[in-house]
Formats: structure tokens, C-alpha cells, sequence
């Protein structure tokens, strides 16, 4: 579904990605993990569109998207949830969802009502201003203002990040029913190393802007833990 070859990119003169390979399969839920710092969310900016390839590929559903701008990449099928969330706080939850939805407006409503059904918490305030919530409850909002668009690949950054432990048991579970539907394929950044071995098929290991390491989630071991993701 996601092919990335041979990615490079700079910012501000400073080179971030040094020619990174990543895939993700249908279906299939993939892991991008390393110490801060070493380019994860750059990469998936790059992937979103969000920033400028300076060499390198990436091709989705069998077409290259190197140049195009995120808002086709989006209507194509790719649904992020950012680093830190940035929901819009002014609007409330519901119409974060509707501007979600603006990327597939086809089915608005069934997207709306298995948002709803993963995380009820959004049924109940969806009058309520997005600003006002708690991070756990706007981590909600922002995977499913993503999930409206009714993505074919999912890209999600550090989502238990600063997330208090039922919150992060529950999005794991969504993210878990999300692989078992086999609808989409999912690319998730984490620190938690725990919450990355329970759901991922594969995973990819980042140091200093390089693919170092990578294989099926099973083949993990302490050893390369120690290695690139202890500090």
C-alpha cells in the first residue's frame, strides 16, 4: 500500500532523512520506532506531504505522490493524526469531525457513527468545544477526525503520548480492531515499546535519519532495544 524509497529530506540545511525505505502492507499494522530526535515524525510529515522530499520516492496504491500537495493525498486515502493532536480547539467535536470528513464526503454519516462507536465519549460531548477536553479525550477526537475520511492507510504519531493509562488501553484496543477488520493499513510511531509489541505486524527501527533494523514485531529482541531505543 505505502512504499518509501530511498527518502531524503533537510530542514533549514540540516539533513533529517538520510535515504529511509519503509512499507506498509494492507492490513497490516507497522511500527516506526527510535529515540527522539532521529526523524520519525519528519518521515511521516514527508509521507503526508506536509514536507518537501529532497531525493527518494513515495508511492501509495501503486502511484507516485512524491510532489503531490497533502490535500490529494488525503482525498487518495491517507488519514494523520499529528504529534500533539492539534484538533481545533475553537470548534466544537462535531465539526472537528466534519472538516475530518472533508477529504470523503461519501459516508459522512456511517464514518460518524463508527467514530462514535469506538470512542462514546465523542457521542456524548459533540457539542462541546474541542479546547475543552482533556488530552485523552482530544487524542480521541484527532484518530477519529482522521478515521471521517475513511482512510486506506492510517498514520498515526506518538498517539499515547501524554495520555493517562485507561486512555491508552482503549486506543489500544481501537487500533487493535481497527488491524482486525484488515480495511487499512497502519503506520504508528510510539515510544511505548510495550504498547508497539502487543499491535504491530512489523517493525522499522530509526537512528540519525536511517533505517537501522526491521523485521516482523516477533523478531524485536532486548538486544537491538538496547541497542537504538534505550538512552
Amino acid at each position: 500500500m505505502l512504499n518509501v524509497t530511498g527518502l531524503h529530506v533537510a530542514i533549514g540545511g540540516s539533513r533529517i532523512l538520510r535515504g529511509i525505505d519503509l512499507e506498509v502492507p494492507h492490513g497490516k499494522v507497522v511500527c516506526l520506532i527510535g529515540r527522539n530526535g532521529v526523524g520519525k515524525t519528519t518521515a511521516l510529515k514527508a509521507i503526508v506531504g506536509l514536507l518537501p522530499v529532497d531525493a527518494g520516492a513515495i508511492f501509495f496504491s501503486g502511484k507516485e505522490i512524491t510532489t503531490r500537495p497533502p490535500e490529494v493525498r488525503a482525498r487518495a486515502g491517507i488519514g494523520y493524526v499529528p504529534q500533539g493532536r492539534e484538533i481545533f480547539p475553537h470548534l466544537t467535536v462535531e465539526e472537528n469531525l466534519q472538516l475530518g470528513a472533508l477529504a470523503n464526503r461519501s459516508r459522512q454519516a456511517s464514518n460518524r457513527e463508527r467514530a462514535f462507536a469506538l470512542f462514546p465519549m465523542l457521542a456524548e460531548f459533540r457539542g462541546r468545544k474541542g479546547g475543552t477536553l482533556s488530552g485523552g479525550q482530544q487524542q480521541q477526537l484527532a484518530i477519529a477526525r482522521a478515521l471521517m475520511s475513511d482512510p486506506s492507510l492510517l498514520i498515526l504519531d506518538e498517539p499515547t503520548e501524554g495520555i493517562q493509562p485507561n486512555i491508552i488501553d482503549l486506543i489500544g484496543e481501537t487500533i487493535a480492531s481497527l488491524r482486525q477488520q484488515r480495511t487499512m493499513g497502519i503506520l504508528l510511531v510510539e515510544q511505548y515499546l510495550d504498547f508497539a509489541r502487543e499491535l504491530a505486524d512489523f517493525f522499522y527501527i530509526m537512528d540519525r535519519g536511517m533505517i537501522v533494523q526491521r523485521g516482523n514485531v516477533a523478531e524485536l529482541s532486548d538486544e537491538a532495544v538496547r541497542a537504538h531505543l534505550t538512552v
